[in-house]
């Protein structure tokens, strides 16, 4: 049975409507703070890149499904507080599919109809087995169909260009893609990469399986040598060795490591951009100077600056 989505809910855009359209978007990833701090400093943020004019922001879902009520508060608040068009992440671990439902009706009330729907990983360790909830549901497929059902949302899904953790090999982790595309997501958005050519054969291999979901990446600059350190756990993959190299010959340097990272990445989306991708998601980590100087990096581009 259908939630009862407010009346005003047809005026809100649907992401994966605006991801077809001729140009690009554009937007923000941000994560749902766990202390008052956080919480400042993401408002901060969200003001200073509003004016930027994303064409949406997402709210991430804490590790094994910590940060619930505070990722629906978070896109609530943003929903109704900003001009910004907020798409909340939700997943299915650790949750009931009757949580499920609760958490899916109050982003209906609040006139929030874009989800991102992942599996999630496990609480503790995010590479430890993954247990289903009893009364839960087991893949994210299955939450696209939950959404599906439950009223008039646009409904994403996460793709891996290197490959799910989880996925033995590329073409099981290709199937497991399509059958979320196949299950009603409107479109997709990457977990981080470090080189366009990545991108590139992931968007390759989905068209050739005969899948036309658009699939939006989404990209970080690496500011920091710990970011490399981290790379495998943040994005599924080994970092590029190539990469390596060049961040290692100026490692001692915090200035030029960081300013290294955004060259790359705005090297990376402008080839991105020249390949026809259908949109950019900057990943923030809740700052942000670094994605504010990438897009500066891109605003004379001619089908971001259209």
């Amino acid at each position: 049975m259908a939630l009862g989505l407010p009346s005003r809910l047809p005026a809100i855009p649907a992401i994966g409507s605006l991801i077809k359209r001729d140009r690009p978007t554009f937007s923000f990833e941000f994560m749902p703070p766990k202390n008052r701090e956080a919480e400042q400093l993401l408002w901060k943020t969200i003001r200073e890149l509003e004016p930027l004019r994303p064409d949406f922001v997402s709210i991430t879902y804490g590790a094994g499904g910590s940060s619930r009520d505070t990722t629906v508060s978070v896109t609530e608040r943003v929903a109704t507080e900003t001009t910004l068009l907020p798409m909340a992440h939700l997943t299915a671990v650790n949750h009931s599919v009757a949580e499920l439902r609760n958490v899916i009706g109050r982003l209906a009330g609040a006139g929030v109809r874009n989800v991102l729907a992942v599996r999630g990983d496990p609480p503790g360790d995010p590479n430890g087995e993954w247990v289903q909830h009893p009364d839960g549901v087991l893949y994210a497929a299955d939450l696209v169909r939950l959404l599906r059902e439950a009223g008039d949302f646009s409904v994403g899904v996460a793709a891996f260009p290197y490959k799910h953790p989880r996925s033995a090999d590329i073409e099981s982790d290709t199937r497991n893609f399509i059958r979320k595309c196949r299950a009603g997501a409107d479109f997709a958005i990457t977990q981080m990469f470090f080189q366009a050519d990545e991108y590139l054969r992931l968007r390759d291999r989905v068209a050739a399986a005969g899948c036309d979901t658009p699939i939006v990446p989404g990209v970080m600059p690496v500011l920091r040598m710990a970011t490399i350190a981290r790379s495998a756990q943040l994005s599924g993959a080994p970092f590029p060795p190539e990469l390596l190299a060049r961040f290692e010959r100026v490692q001692d340097d915090a200035a030029a490591v960081r300013q290294l990272g955004i060259d790359l990445c705005s090297e990376m989306c402008q080839r991105l951009l020249d390949e026809g991708v259908p949109g950019i998601h900057f990943i923030t980590m809740n700052r942000s100077t670094a994605t504010r100087e990438v897009w500066q990096n891109l605003a004379a581009t001619p089908a971001i600056a259209a």
